[in-house]
């Protein structure tokens, strides 16, 4: 059965919205605000997000955008405005579909179906392997060059796995709050600095000039999979899947 999130703040399309998904056997989980929205999501984690751009506070462009920092999930706003600007805005920032109120709940049906079938499956969790460490992230074991085991705490192993599943790739100190403790909440964000002390502790053959686990100060933080190969090792690291 799949999982719903309406996020509008008219309580009357909630509750009608609210009783045809569930006339039509789906879940659904229903948010007033775009600040309740990027909670439920993080806590439920929806199938589809049916969209009001016109929220109070938060804007919708502003959900879409915090749902994009850390979530796939496809987006179909549902809104009254019927600029193109509008439109083409919502989608440029993420949404996937764009209905116009008044609508028919055959056609937004419609869309929902489709939405749904265009979610891709989630990848193989891969096994990462470097010049000086392996990490299954299936199984949640890391070992150094040498066969020995690193333990990591689950919130340093939800930071790796975030990071090492975008190689290359920044990650925004924003993304990595909203990964791990389901921001918007107040965090402090030293938490994630001292969190990467530990985890280049435990993996980084020299914490101090990390290789792998990198900051970009003021911006967020990359892996670097390639990790400037160490000296004497020919062969440059791989991802398994």
């Amino acid at each position: 059965m799949a999982r719903i999130l309406v996020v509008e703040d008219d309580p009357a399309m909630r509750r009608a919205l609210a009783a045809n998904l569930k006339a039509r056997r789906y879940e659904a989980d229903l948010a007033g605000t775009g600040e309740e929205a990027l909670t439920l999501a993080a806590a439920r984690h929806p199938d589809v997000v049916l969209l009001d751009l016109g929220l109070p506070g938060m804007s919708g462009l502003d959900v879409i955008a915090g749902l994009r920092g850390w979530s796939a999930v496809p987006i179909v706003v549902v809104s009254a405005r019927e600029r193109e600007a509008d439109k083409v805005a919502a989608l440029d920032a993420g949404a996937d579909d764009y209905v116009t109120k008044p609508f028919g709940m055959d056609e937004l049906f419609a869309r929902l179906r489709v939405a749904l079938r265009r979610q891709q499956p989630e990848p193989e969790t891969p096994v990462v392997t470097t010049p000086d460490f392996t990490l299954d992230l299936a199984n949640r074991t890391a070992v150094d060059a040498a066969g020995r085991s690193c333990r990591l705490t689950p919130t340093e192993w939800q930071i790796v796995e975030l990071l090492v599943r975008h190689p290359g790739q920044l990650v925004t100190q924003r993304r990595v709050l909203q990964h791990i403790w389901q921001a918007p909440v107040e965090v402090d964000t030293n938490l994630v600095r001292v969190h990467l002390t530990h985890i280049r502790r435990k993996l980084e053959p020299d914490p101090a000039r990390p290789r792998y686990f990198l900051t970009e100060p003021r911006m967020g933080y990359r892996f670097e999979p390639s990790g400037g190969v160490s000296s004497g090792t020919g062969s440059s690291p791989a991802t398994k899947r």
